[in-house]
């Protein structure tokens, strides 16, 4: 009963938090799950062309995903952090954001691109060639970093400033 009293008691501000660190929360979710599954396949298909052929049929699917958890993490990091000043975790915060979009556009517009004519040239299972692999390899550490980092910043954040 309590807990439905403290729900129902929320005044506006307090709901405008909610809604933010949810858009927040859901970014990370959205976000950092298809980019698990997109580095677990791409790592299997460093050297099977079985995997090969996954990781290509699954990017399809993972890219917009991962989209979609950028603009979701961004919209809710602006709710959540509208009335922060922009110093420590929520300045970094919007570095993560704006590498995140940098790193998805090489790997939308440069990998992917490379990865949709070898699928239309019937090549989609052939393993990549190794300077593709090391590029790929690069972006997807720093990809798991910015991820994993900023879900953690966010942690420590509401850690600090709620507990």
């Amino acid at each position: 009963m309590y807990l439905i009293e403290s729900f129902l008691n929320l005044g506006l501000v307090q709901w405008i938090d909610v809604i933010g660190l949810f858009i927040f929360i859901a970014g990370f979710v959205i976000g950092l799950g298809a980019v698990v599954v997109i580095d677990l396949h791409g790592f299997l298909g460093r050297k099977s062309s079985y995997w090969t052929e996954a990781t290509t049929r699954t990017h399809k699917v993972t890219k917009p995903l991962i989209w979609i958890g950028i603009t979701l993490v961004a919209i809710g990091a602006a709710i959540f952090y509208r009335n922060e000043v922009l110093t420590a975790i929520p300045l970094i915060h919007i570095i993560v954001v704006i590498v995140l979009i940098f790193n998805g556009y090489f790997l939308s517009f440069k990998v992917s691109p490379f990865l949709l004519k070898r699928e239309k040239e019937g090549r989609s299972g052939e393993l990549l060639p190794k300077s593709w692999q090391n590029k790929i390899t690069a972006s997807l550490i720093i990809s798991d970093i910015l991820w994993w980092g900023g879900l953690f910043l966010l942690v420590i954040y509401i850690i600090t400033n709620y507990a």
